[in-house]
């Protein structure tokens, strides 16, 4: 067997393994968490290209609405990825945007190898190209456990369901500010918290976003509010607020970000960093915003939101 095949055999097998390992290492260390309670979603986006940059390799046109389905080598090691992605924390959303680079770079490699020989430097100028034909994008989560006396927050997020315009990027933009601005105005009620970023290429970026949405979704044990890309639907009951004590039981908040600008989020393990990571977010523009979710629960009649069911299906959350 030639050097020629070997090589190329190498790149074919280096991708899946390495997915394979990561694959194995985080079922590992994070058992999935169980669905707490009933919750409300608020989002929407447009993962397009944008129309001042390149197109010539790849991008496309295709919308995030959430109502509807789907997701979105040469010899790859982490010197290679350093230069195309970054994130902070880690846990689900830090493996599942590793993975997503990874996936791509793959692509690339093989791609850049289609002449029948597996080169690294033509897969890695592949993977330089897709990843500047639209530029980054950056992908940010914020998780709150607020003191379920912030009853005040969840009308606050029932009222925005059934008014904010989510099939624009200027109404979603208001959604994110309004969302922020009502987590800031209840400071002494923040118990727990995390935060993270990361930057994704373009071409990764809507099955990443997509992914970590469903995550979260599936937290949920049915969504009573909702206004996703225009679409609202609401359930009676879910104006009535469950029974809990003020003192022992939780409100859990979301936000999901993807935006063209670079979001410098260090994390929430204070309530300083907490809120400076909420202000970066609300400054996000709208023509930088590709898409958000935000979802919160408990939302049914009768419903509560335990400290242990919290962190069980948030166990990336510090305490503050």
């Amino acid at each position: 067997m030639g050097s020629r095949t070997l090589r190329r055999l190498a790149g074919l097998l280096a991708g899946p393994l390495l997915v394979a390992i990561f694959s194995l290492a985080i079922l590992a260390s994070a058992p999935q968490p169980a669905a707490a309670a009933s919750g409300g979603r608020i989002g929407g986006g447009s993962f397009r290209s944008s129309p001042s940059l390149p197109r010539s390799y790849g991008g496309g046109s295709r919308s995030y609405g959430g109502y509807r389905g789907g997701y979105g080598g040469g010899g790859i090691g982490f010197p290679f990825l350093v230069p195309f992605f970054g994130f902070g924390g880690g846990g689900l959303f830090g493996f599942l945007i590793l993975m997503a680079v990874v996936g791509l770079l793959v692509n690339a490699v093989r791609g850049g190898g289609a002449d029948g020989e597996t080169m690294p430097g033509a897969g890695r100028i592949a993977a330089e190209r897709a990843y500047a034909a639209d530029g980054p994008v950056t992908i940010s989560q914020v998780q709150l456990g607020l003191l379920a006396s912030a009853r005040d927050l969840q009308d606050d997020l029932r009222r925005l369901a059934g008014s904010a315009d989510t099939a624009s990027n200027a109404g979603l933009q208001r959604v994110l500010q309004e969302t922020v601005l009502a987590l800031l105005r209840h400071p002494d009620l923040w118990v727990y918290a995390s935060a993270e970023a990361g930057q994704v290429p373009f071409a990764a970026a809507e099955s990443t976003f997509n992914r970590l949405s469903i995550q979260e979704r599936s937290k949920l044990q049915r969504e009573l509010t909702a206004n996703v890309a225009g679409r609202r639907f609401s359930e009676p009951a879910a104006t009535s607020p469950g029974r809990s004590d003020a003192t022992s039981d939780y409100i859990a908040v979301t936000l999901l970000v993807a935006s063209r600008s670079r979001l410098a989020i260090k994390g929430a393990s204070s309530a300083e960093e907490l809120r400076a990571s909420l202000q970066l977010l609300a400054a996000v523009g709208a023509d930088d915003l590709v898409a958000l979710e935000v979802l919160w629960q408990p939302e049914g009649a009768g419903e509560v939101l335990s400290s242990e069911e919290l962190l069980t299906a948030y166990p990336d959350l510090q305490h503050l």
